[in-house]
């Protein structure tokens, strides 16, 4: 997998990461790709997976991938977004 990641050099902890929408599409057929999605990094995927489901978010299941593990969830209209652990 590969992607394009934008950040300001300063020391911030927000970028922005894009994908190819294809390439998306073959690995997750489900999700809807009209509306831009969002992946979140966090330290601590297993508290931030809790701390959706807990809010009463759709959330997926934590999965094991090649570039670490991810989950998915769902805003209120149905958009779909990623949290991903970030590697220390």
């Amino acid at each position: 997998m590969r992607w394009v990641e934008i950040a300001p050099t300063n020391d911030v902890e927000t970028s922005i990461v894009l994908h190819n929408k294809e390439f998306i599409a073959k690995m997750h057929s489900e999700l809807n790709l009209g509306t831009p999605s969002l992946l979140f990094f966090s330290e601590n995927l297993d508290q931030l997976h809790n701390h959706l489901l807990n809010k009463n978010v759709t959330v997926g299941e934590i999965v094991n991938m090649s570039s670490g593990r991810v989950f998915n969830f769902a805003d209120i209209e149905n958009n779909y977004f990623a949290g991903m652990e970030k590697s220390k």
